[in-house]
């Protein structure tokens, strides 16, 4: 099973992305973790997770980001904001298990 960070600024926005997409994953008979949190704690998590998503409204961390999860081999990708504006669960795991490849 894979495990996924969604980060936002504080973690309410991603809260419901990622429910949409635990219910598109559970809705194929995908098993996948996906957790949403604050982006201040990603170092908190991030040896425990297998992709590290980012909310298109904190694409400016993407380099800091990056550092945190680079030694980790955890790749990190900022979400599509047409996927994120519409809080589209199956547009996102799509998104997500093609990196995951």
């Amino acid at each position: 099973m894979k495990n996924i960070l969604l980060v936002c600024g504080t973690g309410a926005s991603s809260g419901f992305m990622a429910k949409n997409i635990r219910q598109a994953a559970k809705a194929r008979g995908i098993e996948i973790g996906v957790k949403a949190r604050s982006d201040s704690t990603v170092e908190d998590y991030i040896e425990e997770i297998d992709l590290l998503l980012v909310g298109p409204h904190l694409s400016y961390m993407i380099d800091d980001l990056k550092e945190i999860a680079d030694p980790h081999d955890v790749p990190v990708d900022i979400i599509p904001k047409e996927l994120y504006g519409n809080l589209d669960g199956n547009g996102v795991l799509d998104f997500a298990l093609n990196i995951l490849k």
